[in-house]
């Protein structure tokens, strides 16, 4: 196929007015692309995070509970608020009222005490939330989260007098019997309704013994982001450096609610436990729960934990259901003593339902995101770049010669490639006559 071209000499004005267009078309390309890493480096924002940190995924919408999983629907604030842990860190009570916003309860005697919406993990409202204090047995809910999964609920199990010989004097006990056979799920009832230690030292070794389970039980708070505990025994019994905070056992008191079995156990009022070829009924010691003692039962509760040592003092992990609201209360040691902790859960469960969309949140339960280190090679370019183009007096002028001294061999570039080019073209065109074969 033979194509025509009919040529006709080019001025040199054009060839020049052509040139210089295209050259300045590049050296502008050039220079925006010079331009946007550094632009990049010295922008104030630069790795900084701007959003509040995502929800665990772990928490499952399979459960037969209400799904504590966060979503838009359910936080007025979960795009638009700053969360701040430095103001859990301060000690004092922390609340950051909106309008409309009911007062915070103010005769609470608790050393540390936590208020929390269940679904999103806002804070709403803290007093010494990192404080670390004894947890007497609501530490046994950080005990199931390390251990409920590895363990069947059906596996039956004989007890050894061994499994029993280490059990603290004066210990709540359901009343495991060593030569006894029991299922895995009779024994968890024992935990979560009798605050049973014998139950929990029977279970422990189950899972790979005691110090394994202390070791399961850091790993897990770790993994939570709960940073103030301190596992020593992990049914809660007094232990020189055993410590954990309302902001931690807020932490675990969520985690176990989005486990259909940890929300199943620590939400039953009443079972029965075998003893051979009989069985007897067990009540929760919760007495929010059941309304025992006196207790006036609070309406939707459903669960988690409470303890007591004469260490720890009184301990509570609650969390109750209305409408489309979970509220997550946690008190730790309140000065009145008695059945105190009772009701200063029930104040704080009261202002949360409330308070939930009127005040601002003071913090979250879900642990900070991870931030992701940037590539060696990449690390070394950056410093490279921003050491060269820095001053002492801070000005950009360093920057700007930098692009300018790129621009120009960029220039250059173009020029000598556009003159190659043209001079081959006009070459071509003279040795054919002015035809091109394609």
């Amino acid at each position: 196929m033979v194509i025509r071209y009919l040529s006709r000499p080019l001025g040199r004005a054009t060839v020049l007015r052509a040139t210089a267009l295209r050259a300045a078309a590049l050296a502008t390309g050039a220079s925006v692309c010079l331009a946007a890493p550094a632009a990049g480096l010295s922008g104030p924002a630069a790795g900084a995070e701007l959003a509040p940190p995502e929800p665990l995924s772990a928490y499952s919408s399979s459960s037969p509970y209400p799904s504590y999983s966060s979503s838009s629907r359910y936080s007025s604030y979960s795009s638009s608020s700053s969360y701040s842990s430095s103001l859990l860190d301060r000690p004092g009570t922390q609340v950051r009222p909106a309008a409309g916003a009911p007062p915070a309860p103010r005769d609470l005697t608790a050393r540390s005490w936590l208020v929390s919406d269940a679904r999103t993990g806002e804070v709403l409202a803290a007093h010494n939330a990192h404080r670390r204090l004894p947890p007497a047995s609501t530490l046994k809910s950080l005990f199931a989260l390390a251990a409920l999964d590895r363990l069947h609920p059906e596996t039956p199990h004989t007890v050894t007098h061994g499994e029993l010989r280490k059990v603290g004097g004066g210990s709540s006990l359901v009343g495991v019997d060593a030569g006894r056979s029991y299922r895995v799920a009779d024994l968890w009832r024992g935990v979560f309704l009798s605050s049973g230690n014998d139950a929990v030292h029977v279970l422990a070794e189950m899972n790979g013994g005691w110090r394994h389970t202390v070791r399961q039980m850091r790993a897990k708070a770790r993994e939570l982001g709960a940073r103030d505990t301190h596992v020593v025994s992990p049914d809660g019994y007094d232990a020189p450096g055993q410590v954990s905070s309302a902001f931690d056992l807020a932490v675990f008191g969520r985690a176990g609610l989005a486990d259909p079995q940890f929300a199943r156990y620590c939400s039953t009022a009443r079972a029965r436990f075998p003893q051979g070829n009989w069985s007897y009924p067990i009540q929760n010691t919760n007495r929010l729960l059941t309304g025992a003692d006196g207790v006036e039962r609070y309406p939707g509760l459903i669960g988690v934990k409470n303890g007591y040592t004469s260490g720890a003092g009184h301990t509570l992990i609650a969390a109750a259901h209305r409408g489309t609201r979970t509220v997550l209360v946690t008190v730790m040691n309140p000065s009145r003593g008695g059945f105190a902790v009772y009701e200063e859960a029930r104040s704080l469960l009261d202002w949360g339902f409330a308070a939930v969309g009127r005040v601002q949140p003071v913090g979250s339960l879900l642990p900070a995101k991870p931030r992701k280190a940037p590539d060696r090679d990449q690390r070394t370019a950056a410093a490279a770049i921003v050491s060269s183009a820095a001053s002492d007096d801070g000005s950009d002028w360093p920057a700007l010669v930098l692009v300018g001294v790129g621009s120009a061999a960029v220039l250059a570039g173009c020029l000598v490639i556009v003159r190659r080019r043209r001079a081959a073209t006009v070459a071509r065109r003279r040795a054919s006559g002015g035809e091109f074969f394609r």
